[in-house]
């Protein structure tokens, strides 16, 4: 079981709360300030919100899965396939903990498998840059933290 993720920049948290709740009939799952996300059923996906950045651009893509195996699964397939994986273990993003893999895609479009291990209250993540628009390259599993 897993679901796409979508992580877009906003100019508005507030507009785009209203809107994405009006046009996937759902209420958000998780609003802390500048920082929105929607666990969405149909169709299967977590839409994730960033207040700042290039309004209307993506900020990052990815896939939740649900458990620390399936993270694990695909960090092998991906290093496996030849692709440079970056982990991060227990890392607290996206005001969550979570464990991840993230590899670079053509024109070095980040994704991400991640699975959320708990809520958490302290922000985007421990260095308050997560997210931003502009993300890393990924060059090793050993690579610096990115975004969530």
């Amino acid at each position: 079981m897993s679901r796409l993720q979508l992580a877009i920049n906003v100019s508005n948290l507030d507009e785009a709360v209203e809107f994405y709740s009006t046009f996937f009939r759902t209420p958000p799952a998780k609003v802390r300030p500048g920082y929105a996300n929607f666990a969405i059923a149909e169709p299967p996906l977590k839409l994730v919100l960033f207040e700042g950045g290039e309004p209307g651009s993506i900020n990052h893509l990815g896939v939740e899965v649900f458990s620390t195996d399936e993270v694990a699964e695909a960090t092998a397939y991906l290093a496996g396939a030849g692709l440079a994986t970056e982990v991060e273990e227990g890392t607290t993003c996206c005001h969550a903990l979570q464990d991840k893999v993230w590899v670079n895609g053509p024109d070095e479009s980040r994704w991400e498998v991640y699975t959320v291990l708990a809520d958490a209250d302290g922000g985007l993540a421990g260095d308050e840059t997560c997210c931003d628009a502009v993300s890393p390259s990924v060059t090793s599993a050993a690579a610096t933290p990115a975004c969530c």
